[in-house]
């Protein structure tokens, strides 16, 4: 199996990553790629990558991280997207993300004291677009993260799409939405499915309508843990825990598990252009 997004440069492995990794590879998860959420945690996910058989990174700014990367000045913004750019030429990074637009006020992370203004919002659109450049000039496949923000995710992807984009990008823990969906059959872009999917009945049946051809597993590890996991608390979530999503997946979908985890570690080849 292909864990496409765990986030195995956070602080919640920082002590046990080695035992991590090794349950990963236990459940029969052979492959993980890490996505960079600022410009530490993209340094640190080409560091793991590179030191781990079938890990891979990405390396990028997440939409929250808006305003500390583009700073008050363009000459700072050109500093950070800079160093992401040099990340890129490394061996083991596959990917730009993960990237996009969110509008959704957390309340208990430390981005709870940051206001979702139209400045913010605008700053994350700015980086947005300098990033999708970024995967189309460098050939890289692209994570997308949208929350809260279909219309305004559609309407930039819409204005600077390129060719090489196409079967190479990821709608990343994908929003039950219609018009994602009919944004990802016109352009072959693939739909990331996390543990919620075990808990969250919206988002079962808009799995439903997904073709099978275009569902890539992810864990988001350490966040969004499976059911039953996520009742009994046994935090944080990783990779290993993906069998238990494919099982459900395979159960929801009436696919056998085996087959079903054959397509989706072959889907997530082709999104990372991994083989192919």
């Amino acid at each position: 199996m292909f864990d496409t997004h765990c986030h195995l440069n956070f602080k919640a492995f920082q002590k046990t990553l080695p035992d991590v990794i090794d349950r990963a590879y236990k459940a029969g998860v052979s492959y993980m790629l890490i996505p960079g959420t600022d410009l530490e945690a993209s340094r640190r996910a080409v560091e793991i990558a590179k030191g781990h058989k079938g890990v891979y990174a990405a390396v990028g700014i997440h939409p929250h991280h808006a305003l500390e990367s583009l700073g008050s000045t363009d000459d700072r913004r050109k500093t950070k997207v800079d160093m992401i750019e040099e990340l890129l030429r490394e061996e083991k990074v596959l990917a730009v993300g993960e990237v996009g637009i969110d509008k959704y006020q957390y309340k208990e992370t430390k981005y709870k004291t940051g206001s979702i203004n139209p400045d913010f919002i605008e700053r994350q659109k700015e980086l947005f677009v300098h990033q999708i450049q970024l995967a189309i000039q460098h050939k890289k496949s692209l994570i997308l993260h949208n929350r809260e923000a279909v219309e305004d995710t559609l309407l930039i992807l819409k204005d600077h799409w390129g060719t090489h984009l196409e079967g190479r990008t990821v709608f990343h823990c994908c929003e039950p939405d219609k018009q994602l969906l009919e944004f990802a059959k016109k352009h072959r872009v693939y739909i990331g499915v996390d543990g919620d999917v075990t808990y969250n009945k919206k988002k079962q049946e808009f799995i439903k309508t997904v073709p099978l051809e275009l569902l890539v597993l992810e864990t988001d590890s350490p966040f969004l843990l499976p059911e039953p996991l996520r009742s009994q608390k046994k935090y944080p979530n990783e990779p290993a825990n993906l069998a238990s999503i494919s099982a459900f997946l395979g159960d929801l979908l009436n696919i056998e598990k085996d087959e079903l985890a054959r397509v989706t570690t072959q889907n997530a080849k082709k999104l990372f252009t991994l083989g192919w």
